[in-house]
């Protein structure tokens, strides 16, 4: 659905505006949407629900022990930068970044300095 002039508001699940749509979906409604087509003058009435519910693997979403993930560390961290070395790290000049494997990462005691989206 294209909506041209398109205006709108998105209203959580109990607030004013839902009330029948919480009537209708129950705890399955998750908010209502209004949208205002101003060129055709149309108003439109939206509701996002859940479908389905399912416990989900929390170690699917776990690095991989051998994946090569980058690793920011600062240029006055010379110990750190000693340890990764060390470790197996390699400087990546392009991204400015260390490439080492997760499992030494993890070892070293610095996942928090993994960088997000690291293109490998």
């Amino acid at each position: 659905m294209s909506v041209s002039g398109n205006i709108g508001r998105k209203l959580a699940a109990g607030k004013p505006g839902t009330k029948k749509m919480v009537e209708k979906y129950g705890d399955d409604l998750v908010c209502v949407r209004y949208r205002y087509d101003s060129v055709k003058r149309v108003k439109y009435k939206t509701v996002e629900i859940i479908v389905e519910k399912r416990l989900w693997d929390t170690k699917a979403l776990e690095i991989k022990r051998d994946r090569i993930v980058g690793v920011k560390v600062g240029i006055d961290e010379i110990e750190i930068r000693k340890k990764v070395k060390d470790a197996g790290g390699k400087w990546n000049h392009e991204q400015r970044v260390w490439e080492l494997n997760y499992n030494s990462v993890k070892a070293l005691k610095i996942t928090d300095r993994i960088v997000k989206n690291f293109p490998i």
